[in-house]
């Protein structure tokens, strides 16, 4: 970090935080991302502008040889970064099994930390920082959704006496890569229905919602009555 900073020096720094996180900004704002545009911009230009109030406090002309000792002028960045952590948490949202918002945090801590370089005058590193930011959220996005991975959910089924059998839909779901964990059976001697709960394991790509094939096609078998299907969130 230069010891003089002069406005145009200033105002390159500045531009390149406002330019940087907005790239990164567009890309969070199109995914729909609560943490858009305007937040990743105001997030790194704050960094930014406190890391140059460092700068322009560093100058050692007309104070006394102890003075810039008593003067931690690093303790606002790293305040900063402490108080980025806690809006970070704050993005952060878990319901149940779902934990959501924990990309939005780390993008929200990495762009202060590249308006921290900018500020500073480490103008290529934050530049740098800021490709690989934007290869991580878009290229790595793309292989991400062509990966798989396991799945959990419980399916509960009743059929009647024309209806598929136990040996039946574990056929039919071993054929189509489920792994049943446990299954349990209810049957009465009075009434010609069989009730059947089975915890599953299988893969699917990443994000995948819809209703995995077997169990539709179990649902259009005859004989089925009922069939209820609840896939464990991811």
């Amino acid at each position: 970090m230069p010891v003089e900073v002069r406005w145009p020096e200033i105002a390159i720094r500045l531009g390149c935080a406002f330019a940087a996180s907005g790239l990164i900004g567009l890309n969070r704002s199109e995914r729909g991302h609560a943490a858009g545009l305007r937040t990743s911009i105001l997030v790194c230009l704050a960094a930014c502008v406190a890391m140059v109030q460092v700068n322009l406090l560093l100058p050692l002309a007309g104070r006394s040889p102890n003075s810039f000792v008593m003067n931690d002028l690093m303790r606002l960045p790293l305040g900063i970064l402490s108080g980025m952590g806690f809006i970070g948490a704050g993005a952060i949202v878990r319901r149940d099994d779902l934990v959501a918002g924990v990309t939005t945090a780390a993008t929200l801590w990495l762009l202060t930390v590249i308006g921290l370089c900018f500020g500073g005058g480490q103008v290529a590193l934050g530049w740098v920082g800021t490709v690989l930011a934007i290869i991580v959220l878009s290229g790595l996005k793309l292989i991400e959704q062509r990966m798989t991975q396991a799945r959990e959910g419980t399916l509960f089924i009743v059929t009647d006496a024309s209806g598929p059998n136990e040996e039946d839909i574990r056929t039919i779901l071993g054929n189509d890569g489920f792994q049943i964990e446990s299954c349990g059976l209810a049957a009465r001697e009075d009434e010609p229905r069989t009730e059947l709960k089975c915890e599953l394991r299988w893969r699917s790509k990443i994000g995948d919602t819809k209703i995995p094939e077997p169990i539709s096609l179990l649902r259009a078998r005859p004989g089925v009555v009922r069939l209820e299907w609840s896939p464990k969130p991811h």
